[in-house]
């Protein structure tokens, strides 16, 4: 089991910012975005400093797919299926523990 510290974006204005600008993400924390509608999210690197990888879960928190994002890039990554949450950590978080699609992340917010 691992203890994710999460700060949540569910507002426009959070949802656009994300982890922008930060140049440092301690080991277990992350943003976990709440979209307000379920469909094919995507996120991008723009003016964010810190790699990242975001796994794109189910209303039930099961991860759909998980992409690495590179610092600074406009390139798009984006869920496999609709889904209303994506959860951003340090790159390399998921892998390192041995966290892949199809598992249930425990503990995100209960479907609208």
């Amino acid at each position: 089991m691992y203890l994710v510290q999460a700060e949540v974006a569910d507002e426009p204005a959070e949802l656009q910012q994300g982890l922008m600008f930060r140049t440092e993400l301690a080991e277990n924390n992350g943003m976990l975005f709440i979209f307000p509608h379920r469909g094919t999210q995507c996120m991008w690197m723009r003016n964010t400093l810190v790699p990242l990888s975001v796994a794109f879960l189910r209303d039930d928190g099961t991860i759909v797919n998980i992409a690495d994002m590179t610092p600074r890039s406009e390139v798009s990554h984006c869920s496999t299926e609709p889904v209303r949450l994506a959860l951003e950590m340090n790159q390399g978080w998921f892998a390192k523990r041995n966290i892949s699609v199809g598992m249930q992340i425990k503990g995100v917010p209960a479907r609208p």
